[in-house]
């Protein structure tokens, strides 16, 4: 059985929908363990009920960023994960870590990418009028939230929506793909070579996966 360990910063509900789909056979994995640099973070009470090791390292136990990865790092290795999913992570990551796991470390981030990379997006969606927003599943590269995108899912954005109706909105949209996408890896369908996201051997596009019309 395949491995998956899982970085979160908060509520987890991107966790609890790949636990979820592990439980329902949609991912051919198990998830092997939780992290959270937050130690009241609800996701790791999430891990804890599926019976899932649930750790927590926070930055004050640490000299600095290096430091912390390297630790982290250790923790996550003694999982032997095959695969390293980012769930509402809020850390900045260091070039060590993302090398270490590189093509098989994925996050999932909440605009269309390249549009509104960190944070805030649903707001700069808001002030900037936009009238379509997303979320889109990434691998993870030393650039932030610029690693090639594997699959996008827009969500429409009304007059008189607030940032509670899109965020709802967009992890509807979140909680479908990303157990996907974890299952295109586990399979062996999903790689990333020379910096790009393949499926099936073909190259994705710039936006990623799109079905044919």
């Amino acid at each position: 059985m395949r491995r998956i360990v899982v970085l979160i910063s908060g509520n987890g509900s991107n966790l609890q929908a790949i636990i979820d789909a592990c439980k329902l056979k949609k991912i051919n994995a198990t998830v092997a363990a939780v992290f959270s640099n937050k130690t009241d973070a609800f996701g790791l009470e999430r891990a804890r009920e599926a019976e899932i090791p649930a750790h927590a390292l926070t930055a004050s136990q640490f000299a600095d960023r290096a430091a912390f990865d390297r630790e982290l790092m250790l923790e996550i290795d003694a999982y032997a994960p095959d695969l390293v999913v980012l769930a509402g992570y809020m850390r900045i990551l260091s070039p060590e870590f993302v090398g270490h796991y590189a093509g098989r470390l994925i996050n999932i981030h909440p605009s269309l990418l390249p549009k509104y990379p960190g944070l805030n997006t649903h707001r700069q969606v808001l002030e900037n009028g936009d009238e379509v927003h997303g979320t889109s599943v990434h691998f993870v590269t030393d650039e932030l939230d610029g690693g090639p995108v594997i699959l996008q899912a827009e969500v429409p954005v009304f007059e008189g929506d607030n940032e509670d109706d899109i965020t709802a909105r967009v992890q509807s949209q979140e909680h479908a793909i990303y157990p996907l996408v974890v299952s295109w890896f586990i399979e062996g369908r999903l790689e990333m070579r020379e910096n790009s996201a393949w499926l099936d051997g073909k190259l994705l596009p710039e936006q990623g996966y799109a079905t044919e019309e």
